[in-house]
């Protein structure tokens, strides 16, 4: 285990430059973990330049494309907080296992789908599938990698991928649509699923349910038992909420079903707080929310993915509806975002390990937050899109160091018993914020007479809202002990 000294506070150093490194071993455990992620983030963008395509060739209307993204995004974040207990509870392991084969199956069938409803149940299950595969394979990695260098490096390395799973999606989408129809899109997740399944059981260590650690029986009264109104309650609210957000993002908040799905969320994600409050075997602890680096940690998390993913949003249709970009040109500019993404992700632990997990969140983010500022100076002029490609790019380097050093917050100091809970607490903000972004500032452009007024509005609103974040957290995670 690392020895560690403090020279100040919220600064950390370590006595030996060997900390971080990895057996041959864990590599192989993390190589396992990080594929997993990495499909799963492929499957957020993978398939959204196939829609048109899809659709002519199932005989979708146009207005039901959005059910090919939102029935993945429905199970995929109304469960995770569920599946994250759940993997606590009964054995992480064999939840994760048992979420590859669902994954893979249910790439298989929409794979061979021949028409808008086997379609539509192979993207729900595969939903479903990474609901099991992201809070079990996260908390796999946090109980993996003790917390230190080790645990700071696994989680740059599996950040990175999730970023470059995002954009690679993007860019492979578009040529495999191309070169051989929409249904290699989700062939590519089938062979992912079949290459990763027959190596994680004899990689993964098993993990006990909990009252079981020491090997022996449990009794009745002491065998782990799940709290069901309050796994009914919560996963209710975020598929309502996760609904009513994503249909929003292409009908706006007029509709009744927009409405009446939000409200609905909100609502039951009271409830759940007030059962939790009520209940001797909580979903979530109570006290566990109110851990400072909890809380503030996954505000970070949310509002840096929420306020990314409308960056993105937005430079797209300036890109293409102002720049008059193809889509294989905008798909270059995202893709350089990419790659200094993944440079940035083999540097966030060293970055971690010098400064801290709270100063590295709040830089990133006030980064992240300043760069997207000098998005204002875009017009319509053909240099824009170098400011666009090296300012997002760049941006994309502080989102990255904020997304790693959110889950090093959120995850420091968690008993492994409750990694479960905490890593679905931050899987499930990353879908939220994934889900929020676009619906409540990108609608703003979609909606706005002069595109590129509405897009600066969006990004004006999108740099005030991430640095005002940034100094919120800062001063949060000041009080008490100093550092996570």
């Amino acid at each position: 285990m690392a020895i560690e000294t403090t020279t100040r506070p919220g600064v950390r150093q370590d006595a030996s430059p060997d900390t971080s490194r990895l057996s041959t071993r864990d590599k192989l455990v993390l190589i396992v973990l990080c594929a997993a992620q990495f499909m799963v983030a492929l499957d957020f963008s993978v398939l959204n330049v196939a829609l048109p395509r899809l659709g002519a060739d199932l005989g979708m209307s146009p207005s039901a494309l959005q059910w090919a993204v939102t029935a993945f995004a429905l199970p995929s974040g109304g469960f995770l907080l569920l599946f994250g207990r759940v993997g606590d509870l009964y054995g992480r392991r064999g939840l994760f296992l048992t979420g590859l084969a669902l994954f893979g199956a249910a790439s298989l069938l929409a794979t061979l789908a021949w028409d808008p409803a086997s379609f539509l149940t192979g993207r729900a299950l595969q939903g479903l599938g990474a609901a099991a595969i992201v809070p079990s394979g996260m908390s796999l990695l946090t109980t993996t990698f003790p917390e230190g260098p080790a645990r700071e490096r696994a989680l740059g390395i599996s950040g990175t991928l999730l970023s470059l799973g995002f954009t690679t999606g993007m860019v492979a989408g578009g040529v495999l649509t191309e070169a051989l129809g929409w249904r290699s899109t989700m062939a590519l997740l089938t062979v992912f699923a079949l290459l990763v399944l027959p190596l994680a059981p004899g990689l993964l260590p098993k993990s006990l349910p909990r009252g079981r650690e020491d090997g022996g029986g449990a009794s009745a009264q002491d065998r782990p038992r799940l709290d069901v109104p309050g796994a009914v309650t919560v996963t209710a609210g975020l598929l309502s909420l996760i609904y009513g957000l994503s249909t929003a993002a292409d009908h706006g908040f007029g509709r009744a079903d927009v409405i009446a799905a939000t409200a609905a969320g909100l609502v039951l994600l009271a409830a759940f707080t007030l059962v939790e409050s009520r209940t001797a075997t909580p979903l979530v602890s109570l006290s566990m929310l109110r851990r400072r680096t909890v809380a503030w940690g996954n505000l970070g998390g949310l509002v840096t993915f929420s306020m990314m993913s409308t960056v993105v949003f937005a430079l797209t249709l300036y890109l293409q509806e102002i720049l008059r970009l193809s889509a294989f040109e905008t798909g270059l500019v995202f893709g350089l975002q990419g790659v200094l993404s993944a440079f940035a992700g083999t540097r966030a632990a060293r970055v971690i390990g010098r400064f801290g997990a709270r100063r590295t969140l709040v830089g990133s983010l006030a980064g992240q937050g300043a760069l997207v500022a000098s998005l204002l100076l875009l017009d319509d002029g053909a240099w824009s899109v170098w400011l666009a490609a090296g300012a997002v790019s760049l941006a994309s380097m502080c989102h990255l160091g904020a997304i790693v050093s959110y889950g090093v917050t959120v995850t420091s100091g968690v008993p492994d018993a409750e990694q479960g809970l905490a890593t679905g607490l931050v899987t499930s903000t990353q879908q939220v914020g994934i889900t929020v972004g676009i619906p409540l500032l990108g609608v703003l452009a979609t909606t706005s007479r002069d595109l590129l007024s509405g897009v600066h509005t969006v990004l004006a609103l999108d740099a005030a809202l991430t640095l005002v974040a940034a100094a919120s957290i800062g001063l949060g995670l000041r009080r008490g002990r100093p550092e996570v």
